[in-house]
């Protein structure tokens, strides 16, 4: 990516593929299954593009079965169900506000009509604005980004209970922002804290029902979400300032997730896998 983050037209959040000039790799060209996940059935939230859709592809590679969660990108989640039907797996877009808490409950009934259960949760979508000052931050803005990134997370786990049995496996987006807080995303940021600590109780209440509970902390990855909440100056610098020297991109974060939802996670649970690329979450 680098020296072309420059050229990014500024988006409305949260972003789509098609209005971004230089396109996220997803892993659409290069993932290569082996059936680590065959017949589980998912929810990926935020699938539509990003590191939500390099995760609906890798699992369908992977033999599962994907609903894709998202807000309004309709020509994105159209896209990445139809990589997921061409893996010859069942797609289910299924759009809508996750800070409705309706709107939680039926991404959890269209999952159990539709994929005849759930076997693994991915909690991926997210909110995020940038401002220097925090008497540019509303009250609705606090409140819309918590709902968004950790009280859909609540909601979404709450309706999902009945239908996980042991074995199943629930797996959370934190952000290495809930090691080093960036002051600009200061709103994102707390909710990323809120979601590792929740990640690590969550796995505590649930060990004796045999549900493990995870989460993976990514560092700068190239996705929609960059270009359309970020000023163009942070853009232009966006990743190198890390150790690689550049941003990820969403297909570099996936493996994590896979390894998360597949039965060699066995034992895994209540951990943070960061994906920083050499940032460290200590």
């Amino acid at each position: 990516m680098s020296g072309q983050q420059q050229f990014e037209d500024r988006q409305q959040p949260p972003g789509t593929l098609a209005a971004m000039r230089h396109k996220p790799d997803h892993g659409e060209d290069s993932y290569q299954g082996s059936g680590r996940l065959r017949d589980k059935r998912a929810i990926v939230t935020g699938g539509d593009s990003g590191i939500g859709r390099a995760v609906a592809i890798a699992f369908a590679r992977e033999g599962a079965d994907v609903l894709i969660s998202y807000l309004d990108e309709h020509d994105d989640a159209e896209s990445t169900a139809k990589l997921v039907e061409r893996a010859g797996r069942r797609a289910v877009p299924v759009p809508g506000d996750l800070a409705d808490p309706a709107h939680c409950r039926n991404v959890i009934a269209r999952a159990v009509e539709e994929l005849g259960g759930i076997d693994v949760l991915v909690n991926n979508a997210a909110y995020q604005m940038t401002h220097e000052t925090i008497e540019e931050i509303t009250d609705h803005e606090w409140q819309h980004t918590f709902d968004v990134n950790i009280t859909s997370m609540f909601r979404l786990v709450h309706a999902a209970l009945p239908h996980l049995g042991p074995g199943a496996s629930i797996i959370n987006t934190s952000s290495i922002n809930s090691d080093m807080p960036r002051p600009t995303l200061l709103p994102y940021a707390t909710t990323k804290g809120a979601i590792a600590n929740f990640t690590a109780g969550l796995a505590q209440m649930l060990g004796e029902r045999g549900i493990r509970v995870n989460s993976v902390a990514p560092g700068p990855i190239w996705t929609p979400l960059i270009p359309s909440t970020m000023p163009p100056e942070q853009v232009e610098q966006f990743g190198r300032n890390g150790p690689l020297g550049r941003p990820g991109q969403p297909k570099e974060v996936a493996p994590a997730y896979v390894l998360l939802a597949s039965d060699e996670a066995s034992y895994i649970s209540g951990a943070m896998i960061p994906v920083t690329g050499g940032k460290p979450i200590l």
